[in-house]
């Protein structure tokens, strides 16, 4: 999915000139916790947030720094904040130049870039043009949409068995032994897992194999799993083990 695909499109903006008093009115009214702030030619220059009020002289909660606190923090830190917790003016406390993103960004990217950046909104660019915003909460609908999806797509039991066993192959955290049987839809995993935290992940991978309706758990909790040449073969499914690497050696 692209950002296009989750980003709301109705942006409100707020001049840098305007008074801070009349963006807080924009913010409440729409009820928006953030604003892209722009010039006199409509060009973003930065985005004000709920998080920009959060210290103000108003309410007593600036920055009241001792006199080697203010020493240490420099003089332009200092001036800085004085200037963020006093100013009168949208431009005076906005977060300058802020991080955009595309049209087409893969949402994959979008994430990375909230994550590493600690970002809960991103403003969406065509251009020079903002025409879209993508903050955390819009990933909300999607995820319940494409959820919803999967969960109505069909299969055959046998084209379900194998998506489960293709979906948990590979995972360092499969089950040892691991039997898959489907019927109706309905999913029974056994085997043997090391931990819960292992369970659920099996468990979870089953469930979101398009076409599975519940998944029966039968997986048992063994710290160490017994190769699976004990189990004697029968019915259960082998998964081809892992090579050993120097980390798995004893010490």
């Amino acid at each position: 999915m692209l950002a296009r695909e989750i980003m709301s499109r109705e942006v409100i903006t707020v001049g840098v000139d305007a008074s801070i008093v009349d963006a807080i009115k924009i913010m409440l009214a729409h009820h928006v916790s953030c604003l892209p702030v722009v010039d006199t030619t409509g060009k973003l220059v930065g985005i004000l947030s709920e998080g920009d009020f959060i210290r103000r002289a108003e309410i007593g909660t600036q920055h009241k720094r001792g006199r080697w606190l203010a020493i240490l923090a420099g003089a332009d830190r200092v001036a800085l904040d004085f200037a963020r917790e006093h100013g009168r003016k949208v431009g005076q406390i906005m977060t300058p130049d802020p991080v955009t993103i595309t049209e087409d960004m893969p949402l994959e990217q979008i994430v990375a870039i909230m994550e590493a950046r600690n970002l809960k909104r991103l403003p969406v660019m065509r251009g020079a043009d903002i025409v879209g915003m993508v903050t955390r909460s819009d990933f909300l609908p999607a995820t319940a949409k494409l959820a919803s999806s999967l969960r109505a797509s069909s299969g055959d039991d046998e084209q379900i068995r194998s998506a489960v066993l293709a979906e948990i192959a590979c995972t360092p955290w499969r089950p040892s032994a691991l039997n898959v049987s489907v019927r109706d839809g309905t999913v029974t995993l056994k085997g043997t897992v090391r931990s819960e935290k292992a369970r659920q992940a099996a468990i979870i991978a089953a469930e979101n194999v398009p076409g599975v309706k519940t998944v029966a758990d039968h997986l048992c909790e063994v710290a160490h799993p017994p190769s699976e040449a004990e189990y004697g073969g029968g019915d259960f499914v082998s998964l081809q083990e892992e090579p050993s690497t120097e980390d798995d050696q004893p010490l």
